[in-house]
C-alpha cells in the first residue's frame, strides 16, 4: 500500500483545515490525528470513510488507487 498518509496531509490543506478541524470532525484529539499524517499509527477504515465523506472524495483516491479525485475546481 502507498503512503496514504501523504495523501491526507494534502486533502487536508488542499481545503485550508487544520488538523484540529479534521480532529474535531472525526472526535479525536489533533496530536492523535497528527500521527495518522505522520504516518505512525495506522488510521481505522472508519476514519478513511469518514475523511471520504469529509473531502468529497472515494476512499481508492486517499488510499492511492486513483489519482481520479471527485472534487470540482
Amino acid at each position: 500500500m502507498g503512503y496514504y498518509y501523504k495523501r491526507l496531509r494534502e486533502l487536508r490543506t488542499d481545503h485550508d483545515f487544520t488538523q484540529q478541524y479534521v480532529a474535531d470532525y472525526l472526535h479525536i484529539r489533533q496530536e492523535y490525528y497528527s500521527k495518522y499524517e505522520l504516518g505512525k499509527i495506522e488510521i481505522p477504515a472508519h476514519m478513511i470513510k469518514a475523511l471520504a465523506i469529509l473531502y468529497k472524495v472515494s476512499t481508492d483516491y486517499i488510499f492511492e488507487l486513483t489519482n481520479n479525485d471527485s472534487r470540482e475546481k
